[in-house]
C-alpha cells in the first residue's frame, strides 16, 4: 500500500509527499493564492478565487471515500496538490493538479501524478481522466511525458485526457530516466563538493575526525577545507571555527564525527548554514538498538527537511579521485590510487580492508563510498551515480542487505549492460529452517533470492574480498572475452595442468589449437614442447620465443582468451617472460592474464597502464576471474527479454477465489484442492480437474463420470507427503476400484483424510515442479526443477525473481542439470515440450504478480510430454498480502 515518502526533485532537492489532512484548508488556500490568475483559470476554468475555495473545502473532507488527494511539501511548505474524484463508474476517477509557479520545472507535477496513480490504484481506481485547458501546455506536457498510455481528444479549448493507471514498461522506463537524472543531481554535493567541513575533528592524532582532515588535505582537495571544533583554533594545520554557522564561506559537504547524541544538533546547524550534504561517520544509531533507530530516523528527517542527503551513519567516509575533486574524506591509512573502479561498501571494516588492499595491489579507484547504515543514500543511489560517471568503468559492491531489491534489479540490469557490476553479498549464511509445507518454500533461503537477483540483473557474484579484487582487476584492465575458450601457455607442465583442471571446474573450455597454430609453435619453441593445449613451452624457453608463442596462440580463431603461466627458473631473467607477456598482450584485442608463481600479492598488474595484464599468484584465481568475465560476456550477448502478452488471464476470477478464501480464514490458509485448481485455471494453466467426494459411493460415481483409470487422493490440504502416508491411489480402472480405494484410505487415515479428490489419470511424461514463494522485500520467486516424490532429494532447482521475461523462462527451464537432460531426451527417451513449460512458468509468474496474497504455490508434478504440459497436483497457501509499497515508485528509503 502507498505510504507517505520523501522524493527527489529534478534539481536534486527533496520533497515530501503525503495524503492531504483534514484541517489544512488554510495551507491549501494559501497555495492557490500564490498561484497566478492564469494558473488558477487553467485549473478551474473560471476567474476569481471562489472555485478554489470550494475545491479546498471538498478536498479536506478526508472521510469521503469518493475522492483522495496527495500534497507535496518542500522545506515544510506545501507547494503542490493532486487529487482524484471518482466518477459514476467508481473504477474511473477525474484528476486535477495545482503546483505553485515557483516550483514549476522541478518535476513536482510528474511525481504527484506517479504517486497519485499508485495511491488511487490501491483504492480500486483503474483509469484516470482529466480535462485540461488547451493552452495549459505545462500540464499537457506532464501527461505526455509521464509514460502512461495517454489518449487525448480536443473539444474546442478543452483537451480530454484518459489513461489506465496500471504500470507499463514505458511508464517504468520513463520513471527510471527521471529518477536517474534527479538522483545524480542530489549526490553531486556529496561526490563532487566544492568545499568541505569536518565537524568534530579533534586536535589529537589517530582520532577519526583528525585523520579525516589529514587525508583531505594530503589528498590535494582543491577547494576550501574547514574544521569545526569549539575547543581548538586549528586541527592538523586547518583553522577551526566553533560552529558550522561561524565558517568563513559556504560549505557543500560536512563530514560529521561528533558523538551520536550531538549529531542531530549538528545537522540542524548544517541546515541553517546552507550545507548541501552530510557524511555521518559516528556509530550509535540503528545498529545499536531501538533508541539508536529512533535517533537515526530523526537525523534523516531533519536532513531531508532541509534538502540534504546523508551518507551513513556508522560509516568510514567517501572518496572521489576524479581530476578536480581529489577528495579522500575517510580515515583509512593508505591513500587511494586514482583509477576506474567505483566501490560501494556497506561494511566500514571491510571497506577499510578493501582500500588498503587495493592500494597495496596498485588498483585504482574512481570513487569509494562506505554506506554504513544506509539511512539515506543507498547502493541503488550509488549505482545510478556510477552509471553516468565517465571515470568509472567497473562497479564493485559489498552488500549486507537490500532496502529495495526490486528497484536494485531494475537499475543493475541497466548498469550491467554498460559497466560490469561485481558484488559480494554478506550475511547469507544464516538461512535457518522454516516451517514451510511446500517444497519450494522449504528449499528457499535468503541466498536463493540474492543469487536469482544477481543472475537476472547481470551482476557478477563473488565470494569474499579476494575474489572481488581478482575479478575487478581483470575487468578494469582487460577486454571481455568473446567466449569461454581459454588457451593456457606456460613454462612448466604442472601449473598448466592445475590451470586446465580449474578451467574445467569453472565450466570453461581449454582451447584446442588448430593444426596451423601447432605447426607455428613447433617452429618457435624448443624441442620437447607440448603444443596441442595446454602449451608447455618447457623451462628453457627464451623471452623472445615465449612472446612469439603467445602471439601465435592469440591469433588462433579458437581462442577467446589466454592465460600465461610463469614458474621462476634460473634459465631466464626475472622479467624476461613477464616482459614477453606484456608485449604480446599489446597486440591483441583478447584478454590476457598471467600467473607468476611465487609472487606475494594475490593479484597485481605487470605495468601501470589502463590495458595492463593482471598477474595472479596461483592459476585457480586467474581462471575463476576469467570465467566470471566470460559469463558476463555471455549475459551481455543474450537477447534482452520481454514480458510477453498472454491471453486467457482472468484476474477478476482469480481475485474472487482468493478474497473468498481470506474472508473465511482472515489469517490465511491452504486452499482446498478444487479451489487451487480453479485458481491456476483462471490464468490459463493446463491442469487436471478434480472432483471432491466424501464417501466411497461418491468416489465410484465420480470415476464412472470420468471414465477410464482415475486417481484418488486424500482431500486434506494440510496433509503433507500424501503418497508416503497412503493418501494417493493410482490407476483405479473401475468405479468399484475407486470405491474400494476410498474405503481403504479412510480406514488408514481416519479424520486426517479430509474426504477425497478424484481426477482422471494424466498422460505419462516427465514429472517436473513449478513453484512460487512470496518474499516481502524481493517479491515472488519462481522455482523450476524435476518434480515427483523425489524432488526434495534431488534438490535440482533453479529460481528467478519477477518480472519474469521470456528469456528468464527459457533459462529457468534449461538451468537445472537434471531437468535439462531429461527434458532434452535422456538416453533416447522422447524429449519434453520445453516451450509448453516456459508458458506455464510465465503464466504462474503473472498469477503470482497479480495476486500477492499467494504466499506459497507448488505445482508438483507438472507432467511434460512431447506435445504439452499439464499440472496434476497443486498446493497454494494464501494469506494477507505483505504491506509493501510499490517498489517501482520514485521514493527515498
Amino acid at each position: 500500500m502507498w505510504s507517505a515518502c520523501d522524493v527527489v526533485l529534478r534539481d536534486g532537492a527533496i520533497a515530501h509527499l503525503r495524503p492531504v489532512r483534514a484541517g489544512e484548508g488554510a495551507q491549501l488556500r494559501a497555495l492557490h493564492a500564490r498561484m497566478s490568475d492564469r494558473s488558477n483559470y487553467f485549473r478551474f476554468f473560471t476567474s476569481g478565487r471562489s472555485a478554489a475555495d470550494r475545491y479546498v473545502d471538498h478536498l479536506v473532507d478526508t472521510a469521503d471515500p469518493t475522492h483522495g488527494a496527495l500534497v507535496a511539501e518542500v522545506g515544510g511548505r506545501l507547494v503542490g496538490v493532486a487529487g482524484y474524484e471518482r466518477l459514476a463508474d467508481p473504477a474511473q476517477a477525474e484528476i486535477a493538479f495545482a503546483v505553485e509557479e515557483a516550483q514549476h520545472g522541478r518535476g513536482v507535477g510528474s511525481l504527484l501524478l506517479e504517486h497519485l496513480a499508485a495511491y488511487a490504484r490501491d483504492r480500486g481506481v483503474t483509469t484516470f481522466v482529466a480535462q485540461v485547458h488547451a493552452q495549459n501546455t505545462a500540464m499537457l506536457g506532464v501527461f505526455a511525458d509521464a509514460g502512461f498510455p495517454v489518449r487525448r481528444r480536443r473539444d474546442a479549448e478543452v483537451v480530454d485526457v484518459t489513461f489506465p493507471v496500471t504500470p507499463t514498461e514505458s511508464l517504468l522506463a520513463a520513471q527510471d530516466s527521471r529518477e536517474s537524472e534527479a538522483d545524480v543531481r542530489s549526490l553531486r554535493a556529496l561526490l563532487r563538493p566544492r568545499s568541505v567541513a569536518v565537524v568534530g575533528a579533534s586536535r589529537r592524532p589517530r582520532t577519526v575526525g583528525h585523520e579525516v582532515v589529514r587525508n583531505i588535505v594530503a589528498g590535494g582537495f582543491p577547494g576550501p577545507v574547514h574544521v569545526v571544533n569549539p575547543h581548538a583554533s586549528e586541527v592538523a594545520g586547518v583553522a577551526a571555527s566553533p560552529t558550522v554557522g561561524d565558517l568563513p564561506g559556504p560549505v557543500d559537504l560536512a563530514v560529521v564525527a561528533v558523538p551520536a547524541a550531538a549529531a542531530g544538533e549538528v545537522v540542524d546547524d548544517c541546515a541553517r548554514a546552507g550545507v548541501r550534504a552530510i557524511v555521518v561517520l559516528t556509530a550509535g544509531f540503528a545498529e545499536a538498538g531501538a533508541r539508536g533507530r529512533a535517533r537515526e530516523a530523526e537525523l534523516v528527517a531533519r536532513a531531508r527537511s532541509a534538502g540534504m542527503r546523508i551518507v551513513g551513519p556508522n560509516c568510514m567516509g567517501i572518496v572521489n579521485t576524479a581530476a578536480g575533486v581529489a577528495l579522500n574524506a575517510t580515515f583509512a591509512v593508505a591513500p587511494p590510487r586514482a583509477g576506474r573502479i567505483g566501490v560501494v561498501s556497506q561494511s566500514g571494516g571491510l571497506g577499510i580492508a578493501l582500500l588498503e588492499q587495493a592500494s597495496a595491489l596498485g588498483l585504482g579507484l574512481s570513487t569509494f563510498v562506505s554506506t554504513g547504515n544506509k539511512a539515506d543514500v543507498s547502493g541503488n543511489d550509488l549505482l545510478l551515480w556510477a552509471e553516468q560517471d565517465p571515470g568509472t568503468d567497473v562497479v564493485a559492491l559489498y552488500l549486507e542487505s537490500f532496502g529495495n531489491p526490486r528497484k536494485f534489479s531494475r537499475i543493475a540490469r541497466r548498469v550491467s549492460r554498460a559497466k560490469p557490476v561485481v558484488a559480494v553479498k554478506g550475511g547469507g549464511s544464516g538461512a535457518g529452517s522454516r516451517a514451510a509445507r511446500s517444497h519450494t518454500a522449504a528449499a528457499v533461503t535468503s541466498r536463493t533470492h540474492v543469487d536469482a537477483l544477481f543472475r537476472q540483473a547481470g551482476v557478477i557474484a563473488v565470494d569474499g574480498l579476494g575474489e572481488l579484487l581478482d575479478t575487478v582487476s581483470l575487468l578494469a584492465h582487460q577486454p571481455l572475452p568473446a567466449g569461454g575458450r581459454l588457451a593456457i601457455v606456460g613454462n612448466a607442465g604442472g601449473p598448466c595442468v592445475l590451470a586446465a583442471d580449474a578451467a574445467d571446474a569453472a565450466g570453461l573450455t581449454v582451447a584446442e589449437l588448430t593444426p596451423v597454430t601447432q605447426d607455428d609453435l613447433r617452429a618457435i619453441l624448443p624441442p620437447g614442447a607440448a603444443v596441442a593445449g595446454p602449451v608447455d613451452t618447457i623451462a628453457s624457453v627464451s623471452g623472445p620465443a615465449f612472446e612469439k608463442a603467445l602471439r601465435a596462440v592469440l591469433a588462433d580463431p579458437g581462442v577467446d582468451g589466454l592465460l600465461a603461466v610463469v614458474a621462476p627458473t634460473p634459465l631466464t631473467g626475472p622479467d624476461d617472460l613477464p616482459a614477453a607477456i606484456r608485449a604480446a598482450a599489446g597486440h591483441t584485442g583478447k584478454p590476457v592474464l598471467a600467473v607468476l608463481l611465487g609472487q606475494v600479492p594475490r593479484v597485481t598488474t605487470l605495468e601501470p597502464t589502463d590495458r595492463a595484464v593482471c598477474a595472479y599468484s596461483v592459476p585457480e584465481d586467474a581462471v575463476r576471474a576469467f570465467a566470471r568475465a566470460a559469463g558476463h560476456a555471455t549475459w551481455l550477448a543474450r537477447r534482452v527479454g520481454t514480458v510477453p502478452n498472454l491471453t486467457g488471464l482472468d484476474r477478476d476470477r482469480a481475485r474472487a477465489i482468493v478474497d473468498d478464501a481470506l474472508t473465511k480464514a482472515p489469517d490465511g490458509c491452504w486452499l482446498p484442492a478444487e479451489r487451487a485448481v480453479d485458481l491456476v485455471a483462471a490464468y490459463g494453466i493446463p491442469i487436471v480437474p478434480v472432483t471432491r467426494v466424501a464417501a466411497a459411493d461418491a468416489a465410484a460415481a465420480a470415476a464412472a463420470r470420468l471414465g477410464g483409470p482415475v486417481v484418488l487422493k486424500a482431500g486434506n490440504p494440510d496433509l503433507v507427503h500424501k503418497s508416503d502416508r497412503g493418501g494417493v491411489a493410482l490407476g483405479l480402472a473401475t468405479p468399484a476400484a475407486a470405491a474400494a480405494a476410498y474405503a481403504t484410505m479412510a480406514e488408514l487415515l481416519g479424520d486426517e483424510m479430509g474426504g477425497g479428490l478424484v481426477s482422471p489419470t494424466a498422460e505419462a511424461g516427465i514429472e517436473t515442479l513449478v513453484g512460487v514463494v512470496q518474499d516481502p522485500a524481493f517479491g515472488p520467486l519462481v522455482a523450476f526443477g524435476l518434480g515427483g516424490v523425489l524432488t526434495d532429494l534431488l534438490a535440482d532447482r533453479a529460481y528467478r525473481l519477477l518480472p519474469l521475461t521470456d528469456v528468464d523462462a527459457a533459462e529457468l527451464v534449461r538451468e537445472p542439470r537434471g531437468a535439462r537432460q531429461v527434458l532434452g531426451g535422456f538416453r533416447g527417451a522422447a524429449a519434453g515440450d520445453q516451450a509448453a513449460v516456459e508458458e506455464v512458468l510465465l503464466r504462474v509468474a503473472r498469477l503470482a504478480d497479480a495476486i500477492p496474497e499467494i504466499r506459497e504455490m507448488d505445482i508438483n508434478p507438472l507432467i511434460v510430454t512431447p506435445s504439452g504440459a499439464v499440472a496434476v497436483d497443486v498446493k497454494i497457501r494464501v494469506a494477507p498480502a505483505p504491506d509493501a509499497t510499490d517498489p517501482t515508485l520514485r521514493r527515498l528509503r
